[in-house]
C-alpha cells in the first residue's frame, strides 16, 4: 500500500488530537488560577500542558491502542513501531506569560522516521501539517488547506534567519559560530521555538536553528520542513530530529550554514561569548 494512502487517516487523528487539544489551552490561556510549577531542568510546566497530554493519550488508547506514546509530560507507553511523539505546549514560557506563541506539537514515527507531524497554534489562528509523501500544509482544515513551499534563496548574504536565543549557543561551545551566523545574515529575528521553523516550511524565512532540543520539540518540524522541501538535520548534518539541536533550511543554504556552525577545531580554545556570559551579572 502506498505511504500516501497509509498515513491519510493517521494525519485526520492528528487533526482530531489538536482540536482537542486547542480547546483546552485556549481556555487555560490567561486564566486567573493557571497552575504552574519548575521541572527538575528548571523549565515550567503548567496544568495545561499536562490536561493536554492526558487528552491526547486517552484518545489515542482509545484509537491506536497498539501504538507507542511518547510525550514530553509523561512516562514513555507501548511499544512497536509505531510511535506517537508529543509536546503538548511548544512555548510553555511563552504560554504561561500570556503571550500567544504557543502550539501542541503532534508526531507519527514508523520505526526511527517521521511519518505525519501537525503544529497547531490557536491563539496565532495558524495550523501546519504533513505526512509522508504528501506534501506540506497549512489553514484550518484538511479541506482548507494551501501547499507549503520553502524559498529558493541560496546566499546566506541574503538570508533570513530566525532562532530562540543567545544562551544555548554559549553554552554549547559554539557561541562565536552563531554568532558568525547572525552577523553574515541579510535579516535576523528571534520567532522563537515552532514558529521559526514553520516560517521556513513556508518559505518566508530560510534558515531556523537552536542548539539545544528534545525529540518532541522537533519530531512534528522535521517532517513538515521536508515535506515542503527543505532540510532538517542535527547541527552537525544528520538527518532528521536527531538533536541535541537543530538545523532547518530551504536546503539550498544548509551546507553552508553547517559550515559556520561547525565547531571549533581546537577544543581547548575557549568561545569569547563564554568568558562575556561568566563575566555578566546574574540577574536577582
Amino acid at each position: 500500500m502506498a505511504s500516501t494512502t497509509h498515513y491519510t487517516d493517521d494525519l485526520r487523528l492528528a487533526h482530531l488530537l489538536a482540536d482537542q487539544a486547542d480547546s483546552l489551552t485556549l481556555e487555560r490561556f490567561r486564566a486567573q488560577n493557571l497552575k504552574i510549577t519548575v521541572k527538575a531542568d528548571t523549565t515550567v510546566v503548567s496544568d495545561a500542558d499536562t490536561a493536554v497530554e492526558a487528552s491526547i493519550r486517552r484518545t489515542l488508547s482509545q484509537t491506536r491502542p497498539r501504538d507507542a506514546v511518547q510525550g514530553e509530560e509523561m512516562a514513555d507507553s507501548g511499544h512497536g513501531p509505531r510511535r506517537w511523539i508529543i509536546d503538548p505546549i511548544d512555548g510553555t514560557a511563552n504560554f504561561v506569560r500570556g503571550v500567544p506563541v504557543w502550539a501542541t506539537l503532534i508526531a507519527l514515527a514508523q520505526e526511527d522516521e517521521i511519518k505525519v507531524g501537525l503544529v497547531s497554534a490557536p491563539a496565532l489562528g495558524r495550523r501546519w501539517w504533513a505526512a509522508a509523501d504528501q506534501g506540506a500544509h497549512t489553514g484550518r482544515s484538511l479541506l482548507q488547506a494551501q501547499r507549503l513551499q520553502v524559498s529558493r534563496l541560496d546566499q546566506v548574504e541574503q538570508a533570513f534567519v530566525s532562532y530562540s536565543s543567545l544562551h544555548g549557543w554559549v553554552d554549547n561551545g559554539r557561541g562565536r559560530q552563531f554568532g558568525n551566523l547572525l552577523r553574515l545574515a541579510g535579516r535576523t529575528r528571534a520567532f522563537g521555538d515552532f514558529w521559526s521553523y514553520m516560517l521556513v516550511a513556508e518559505g518566508t524565512v530560510d534558515i531556523a536553528t537552536e542548539p539545544q532540543l528534545a525529540l518532541h520539540d522537533m519530531a512534528a518540524l522535521d517532517v513538515i520542513v521536508r515535506q515542503a522541501g527543505g532540510r532538517f538535520s542535527s547541527l552537525d548534518g544528520l538527518p532528521g530530529p536527531v538533536g541535541p539541536g537543530a538545523l532547518a533550511t530551504n536546503g539550498w543554504l544548509h551546507e553552508a550554514v553547517l559550515d559556520i556552525l561547525a565547531p571549533d577545531p581546537d577544543p581547548e580554545a575557549e568561545d569569547s561569548l563564554v568568558i562575556a556570559r561568566r563575566a555578566a551579572p546574574r540577574p536577582v
